[in-house]
């Protein structure tokens, strides 16, 4: 068990996980990726959970506490899945109940308060920040990104359009239509109610495809693709066809199964902003949703 704080400077280009085994050979690769997620080594004076984080001659490696990884999840890391991080982006997995940021009148923790708190406590620079690139309803849960600077985030923004956004639905009944597109005029009432429109004035057009995978006949699981990002959205048009997402009593559901509105996205294909590469996320289907269907 190697105990305390040990630093040293790499010698050569290198991913930092190939540099680790050469400093520790106690430790396999299992272990020392365990250590890298659970936040015990820094580049640079930043901490780092990514094992094939290249490093090059001159860059300082720390060793930040002993190293010593159990099941137990450190205060620093927020209490929701990381599915993906690097230098300029961050995906993770919002549990259903939790706001994706603030609101005038709701100040509960949120995802942006817990992402916040754990990039200031990895970052011993004092500079990391995180920035809202877009939003999921508190009730949902699913995928979400933020971006690490500001740059990044327009970048993201900017070529949301050409995102694909995908969620599974659990509806109540099943549609007669097993495959189709809603489009819709949405509009916001002072209640914070959005609901689809005639009036193209004051509205924004919204246009949601759907295709029904599953049906018990009381409940259908549909693949729902997002081709514009309105609020409320999906629930809205779920609700227009006469079948609203299970627990969503704001928009017509009178029934709640499962204990939680039955939305989840479930997968986010994008450009990297910097990389340029094609990323792909994907999240399974949550388990109390699972339930009703399968």
């Amino acid at each position: 068990m190697m105990a305390g704080m040990k630093t040293f400077t790499v010698t050569e280009n290198a991913p930092l996980l190939k540099t680790l085994l050469k400093a520790f050979p106690e430790y396999n690769r299992t272990k020392l990726k365990q250590i890298l997620k659970y936040g015990s080594i820094a580049v640079n004076g930043k901490i780092t959970t990514r094992h094939d984080h290249a490093l090059k001659p001159g860059d300082k490696l720390k060793i930040q506490k002993k190293l010593n990884p159990t099941n137990e999840r450190p205060n620093l890391l927020p209490p929701f899945p990381i599915v993906y991080e690097d230098a300029w982006i961050l995906v993770i997995e919002k549990p259903e109940g939790l706001l994706t940021v603030s609101t005038e009148t709701i100040k509960t923790r949120t995802v942006y308060y817990e992402l916040t708190h754990y990039v200031t406590s990895i970052d011993l620079t004092g500079k990391e920040r995180i920035f809202i690139v877009h939003r999921l309803d508190r009730d949902a849960s699913g995928l979400l990104i933020f971006a690490k600077d500001e740059k990044t985030k327009v970048a993201l923004q900017e070529n949301w359009d050409h995102a694909e956004k995908k969620y599974y639905a659990v509806v109540e009944g099943t549609p007669k239509i097993l495959r189709d597109k809603i489009e819709s005029n949405l509009v916001e009432d002072k209640f914070r109610r959005v609901y689809s429109t005639g009036n193209t004035r004051l509205s924004k057009y919204a246009a949601t495809e759907y295709e029904v995978m599953k049906t018990t006949g009381r409940y259908s699981l549909l693949d729902v693709k997002l081709l514009t990002g309105r609020k409320n959205q999906i629930r809205v048009h779920l609700a227009d066809i006469g079948h609203p997402i299970v627990g969503d009593e704001k928009y017509g559901s009178t029934i709640n199964p499962a204990g939680r509105l039955g939305l989840h996205a479930y997968q986010l294909s994008f450009e990297h902003p910097v990389t340029k590469e094609k990323l792909v996320f994907k999240s399974a289907l949550p388990i109390k949703l699972q339930k009703l269907i399968f």
